[in-house]
């Protein structure tokens, strides 16, 4: 039996190097939230972490409230679910504990402020740290506790057409332990080293327009943000593809990401038949395999817009993400004519496990063109970034979104014991940059991470958050001093 005994939450600010955009919001500051917890496992004591960033932007996305406010909602939400984590009953296994505090926290952020996708990241963010907990106390790692049930997962008790099915049966036989870097090229990235004003300019030895990241990281993968403004994007995807086809690259792969941007279904397949049918945004186009999240949430599910789907032929794969926000999101949006979803921890580790499970199935019996993605949410060091990638090897993806070591300026940000920490124990991962600090180590547009798939639940080094700031001692406002 599994019982939460401890919960300690600590900050630390991190400065990115760059503003992320968010659709219509803009991150020009960070900080990390870390989650030290205890467990007793059959009256023996474990203790694992979790690391997210307290950036509300992408959860929430309500132009009323200031970001300061909507800070202080989302750390209502880590604390509520540390609470609630500590006065669960002991539980069986780790997916008890994360399906009964799932239902826990769903039942106090009724009638709240919080959108579901806001408050079960708190959900999330607990989730991890008790894999951290179990995977360490076990002694194995994330992708041997799926396959040998040390996990308890239980796809059924999401989707009955996964009732009695094993998670091993939709997996890979072995994780992922290397996978392409797919480069975020943001809205308000420059594309091009002569576009970059001389005051907005880096001198941090790291790449900052998308033609220095082809040239010296050789990324081939991308993911193109879209605003859904038809004229701006032609232009830009115009831009995209003629760089691509300067480069020397052989091929390229590229996503989109519309981030909620359209106001309906009609709009979207208008706009979108408008650019498939342009011959300048060909080199783009025609490299395009899915389309993530179009339209805002609170349209993407419903009736109308399933009937517009599945009578658009020859529409491309389009994939949910902000929409994930319930258990049975991603059977909903297969039902609507989407091809998938994506995952990202934030969403839910086993949640996720669960979705490539019934994907998986889909397209074994119905031979259909279906998509589990590997989306990214900053995650960055010395934490998140790895516990991510031990479920995206887990669930066997071949090329990640990552953005995180775009923004933030390597790990930099940390003490530099902690940057030598993790370049030693995931020297496969990381390197010692030419400026000093440690960075993503990226060669030919991929990584390498079978030290973070060997570890348990990604991370093969300890590391004591209370080296950071207390969260009771920590202010929101700090994060813009």
């Amino acid at each position: 039996m599994i019982e939460v005994t401890r919960t300690d939450q600590y900050v630390r600010n991190n400065e990115k190097r760059m503003p992320f955009h968010f659709g219509n919001v803009v991150a020009s500051e960070g900080a990390h939230h870390f989650l030290e917890i205890e467990l007793e496992i059959d009256g023996e004591r474990a203790e694992g972490i979790s690391m997210v960033g307290i950036a509300p932007l992408w959860f929430l996305k309500d132009p009323d409230r200031s970001l300061p406010e909507q800070n202080e909602l989302l750390i209502e939400v880590f604390e509520a679910a540390c609470e609630h984590a500590r006065e669960l009953d002991p539980e069986p296994t780790a997916f008890d504990c994360w399906y009964a505090l799932y239902e826990r926290q769903a039942e106090w952020a009724e009638g709240r402020a919080q959108p579901p996708l806001l408050w079960n990241y708190g959900v999330s963010m607990v989730e991890q740290a008790i894999i951290d907990a179990v995977c360490r106390h076990e002694g194995i790692t994330f992708a041997e506790g799926l396959r040998s049930d040390a996990l308890g997962v239980e796809p059924g008790r999401i989707y009955d057409e996964l009732a009695s099915e094993d998670v091993a049966e939709y997996l890979p036989d072995e994780p992922t332990r290397e996978a392409a870097v797919r480069h975020t090229v943001g809205l308000g990235d420059p594309l091009r080293e002569e576009e970059i004003a001389p005051d907005d300019r880096l001198d941090d030895g790291l790449p900052q327009s998308l033609s220095a990241y082809i040239a010296e990281d050789g990324v081939d993968h991308l993911k193109i943000k879209l605003s859904a403004d038809p004229d701006r994007d032609a232009e830009r995807l115009a831009r995209i593809g003629e760089i691509l086809e300067e480069s020397r690259l052989e091929s390229w792969f590229c996503t989109v990401d519309a981030n909620e941007g359209y106001d309906g279904v009609e709009t979207f397949e208008e706009q979108w038949e408008r650019h498939a049918n342009d011959p300048e945004l060909a080199p783009v186009m025609e490299s395009v395999a899915y389309v993530e999240q179009p339209l805002p949430r609170e349209e993407a599910l419903t009736d109308a817009t399933k009937a517009v789907l599945t009578d658009w032929e020859g529409r491309p794969p389009i994939i949910i993400d902000e929409s994930d926000d319930r258990l049975t999101s991603a059977g909903r949006a297969l039902d609507c004519g989407y091809a998938g979803t994506s995952h990202k921890n934030c969403k839910g580790v086993f949640k996720g496990v669960v979705n490539a499970c019934l994907i998986e199935k889909r397209r074994r019996e119905e031979r259909g063109e279906y998509v589990m993605s590997g989306e990214d949410l900053t995650t960055i060091g010395p934490v998140e970034l790895l516990q991510d990638l031990a479920v995206m090897g887990a669930l066997g993806m071949g090329h990640i979104e990552r953005n995180g070591h775009h923004y933030y300026r390597g790990l930099s940000f940390l003490p530099e014991d902690l940057q030598e920490t993790l370049r030693d124990a995931h020297g496969d991962l990381y390197r010692r940059h030419e400026e000093g600090f440690v960075a993503l180590d990226v060669a030919d547009g991929r990584m390498s991470f079978g030290s973070v798939v060997d570890a348990p639940f990604g991370r093969d080094f300890d590391l004591a958050p209370s080296r950071f700031t207390p969260l009771s001692e920590w202010a929101v406002d700090s994060m813009y001093d």
